[in-house]
């Protein structure tokens, strides 16, 4: 129908044109008049698109403006500030899908999306003191529209170089704060799989937003609230920092009197730790929970006594404590902004698994976790299955550098430890082998451990498939959980409460009850047990995070990985 219309149009107007051409200007002027009114009426009767388009998969049709860019600057824009590749391709996409219109101006001048912007800006240049995104160009031009709006929207060449300098600092910034390092993270020996964070949608939600409205940031909630303790750290810096504590005695505990306690309270009231400061050198019982809760905080024993261990926590200076927070964060830019709503978390540093339902905190045990020498992987997993008195089927590396030595010194080791000696499918007597023939470098067998109280994975195995040979399980050693820093093992991690972890993970399986659960670890026998749906794992490294009391917490960098992903984000040597 649109296109019959439109033909009918073309006939009458060749035919009335050449009409007006031979009358006299008035017949010509009201022929030009009919014409408009057919042309207008035919276009009623169909679809009138708009003058824009907009790309509605990625943008909204509220942000349009009349002003339209020229897009011949643009290269001229980018060799002036020298902008990145990345920056060019946003900018070019962001604008190719508005046809070069303006996006922090309108028709009726400035809209609310610049002050916005350059206020988060602003924060967060003096929040993280990060330089790289000043520009002393757009800061003079926002300085120059709020001084006098009218005299800076007249000239138009200032109006577009804002509009560029705005829109390429913005994608600047969402890279740098929402992104986080370019450098691919299995580089940094991260293997959680980042996800692609669409910066042109949410600058679009930005500019479009005609109340100026908060508009959400692609971070997750750890990221914001440990950035809102990096706020409270840099006040607290500006105003001196912590103070120093100086004593050489080992100990203060409940009644102690020393004018050092003095600037303990101190410190523990600028940390929240403390409510009141009574300023007296009497060690009470408020400073021995202010102490409890400090210890509890930085992964210390909770003893309430101040000893050297707390002191040197204490001693730590702010700035290290404000890198040990921007470290974190980086990492933190790394996972999911929104994380499923139930899942598992190990986070290595802290040494404790926390179990998510509904994405709100149910509970939380000890673990332990791989010793610095073979360290335990980060990375992302599917918890599939339980096994019930499990097998261990003893490493390889464990078996050349620990299960040989033992058999060259006491043949009976395997006997005496409940283990079978394997070649391929085939097991062996392990009295028929001369083990003192064989080397790391070319031992044959197969060794693993039979289900029993003495089998190193305990009587629980939780298994979630990975490249990594990771999974968590139980163990005989139960003394270590009481260890305040607890990196023993070979790489997987061991639960303080299997029992309970699994009977958490099968709430939901009317076949696998507690009772039945129970029933089958009086047994040696092993048993799978599927989940589904499958569990969510996290294996994490945070030496600086807020817990879901709202406590800041900071734990040592066990793996150094703090060092190396700090030449990352300061350029440390």
């Amino acid at each position: 129908m649109e296109v019959y219309c439109i033909f009918i149009v073309e006939i009458i107007l060749i035919a009335v044109l050449n009409r007006i051409l031979q009358t006299s200007k008035s017949y010509r002027f009201l022929g030009l008049f009919l014409i408009v009114l057919t042309f207008a009426d035919c276009q009623n009767k169909s679809e009138k698109p708009p003058n824009i388009i907009p790309d509605s998969t990625l943008y909204s049709s509220k942000n349009f403006s009349e002003l339209v860019l020229d897009s011949t600057v643009l290269d001229s824009f980018y060799k002036k500030y020298a902008v990145s590749d990345s920056v060019q391709h946003e900018v070019q996409t962001f604008y190719g899908h508005r046809n070069f219109q303006y996006a922090w101006f309108n028709q009726r001048g400035v809209t609310c999306a610049v002050s916005t912007f350059h206020a988060r800006l602003q924060n967060y240049l003096q929040v993280f003191e990060d330089k790289s995104l000043k520009n002393n160009d757009l800061d003079s031009l926002i300085i120059f529209l709020n001084a006098n709006e009218k005299q800076f929207l007249s000239n138009k060449k200032q109006v577009q170089q804002l509009e560029l300098l705005l829109t390429s600092t913005y994608f600047r910034f969402a890279q740098k704060v929402y992104g986080g390092t370019s450098k691919k993270t299995f580089d940094l020996e991260w293997f959680i799989p980042r996800k692609q964070k669409n910066y042109q949608i949410l600058l679009d939600s930005l500019v479009s937003s005609a109340k100026c409205e908060r508009v959400q940031e692609p971070v997750n909630q750890y990221y914001i609230r440990l950035k809102d303790k990096l706020i409270q750290y840099r006040a607290i810096q500006r105003k001196g920092g912590f103070p120093v504590i100086n004593t050489s005695k080992k100990e203060f505990i409940l009644g102690s009197k020393d004018s050092v306690l003095l600037k303990v309270k101190q410190h523990l009231v600028l940390m929240g730790d403390l409510k009141i400061n009574d300023e007296t050198i009497d060690f009470t019982d408020s400073l021995v929970v202010a102490v409890k809760q400090f210890q509890k905080r930085m992964g210390l024993v909770e003893s309430g006594k101040i000893n050297v261990q707390t002191v040197t926590e204490l001693n730590k200076p702010i700035e290290f404590r404000i890198k040990q927070m921007m470290v974190n964060l980086e990492r933190l830019r790394w996972i999911p902004v929104e994380m499923e709503d139930n899942y598992l978390l190990i986070n290595i540093p802290e040494f404790r698994l926390h179990i998510f339902e509904n994405q709100k905190q149910v509970w939380e045990t000890n673990v332990v976790v791989g010793q610095t020498a073979r360290k335990t992987s980060i990375f992302k997993g599917n918890m599939s299955q339980i096994i019930l008195n499990p097998y261990w089927g003893v490493p390889m590396s464990i078996a050349k550098n620990e299960i040989l030595s033992h058999l060259k010194r006491n043949p009976n080791f395997l006997k005496n430890n409940d283990m079978e000696v394997f070649l391929g499918d085939k097991e062996l007597n392990p009295n028929e082998i001369n083990w003192n023939k064989y080397t790391s470098n070319n031992l044959p067998f197969n060794f693993r451990q039979k289900p029993g109280n003495i089998n190193a994975l305990g009587k629980m195995k939780f298994m979630f498939p990975n490249n990594y040979h990771i999974y968590l399980h139980d163990t005989p050693s139960k003394h270590l959980f009481s260890e305040s820093q607890r990196a023993f093992s070979h790489g997987c991690i061991r639960v303080e409460n299997p029992l309970k972890l699994a009977n958490y993970l099968l709430r939901n399986s009317p076949n696998w009850n507690p009772e039945k659960v129970n029933e089958i670890l009086q047994t040696d026998t092993q048993t799978g047990i599927r989940l589904n749906p499958t569990v969510p794992v996290y294996i994490a490294y945070f030496t600086a995070w807020v817990d879901s009391n709202g406590q800041l917490n900071f734990r040592n960098d066990l793996y150094h990985l703090d060092t190396q992903l700090a030449k990352e984000v300061f350029g440390d040597d």
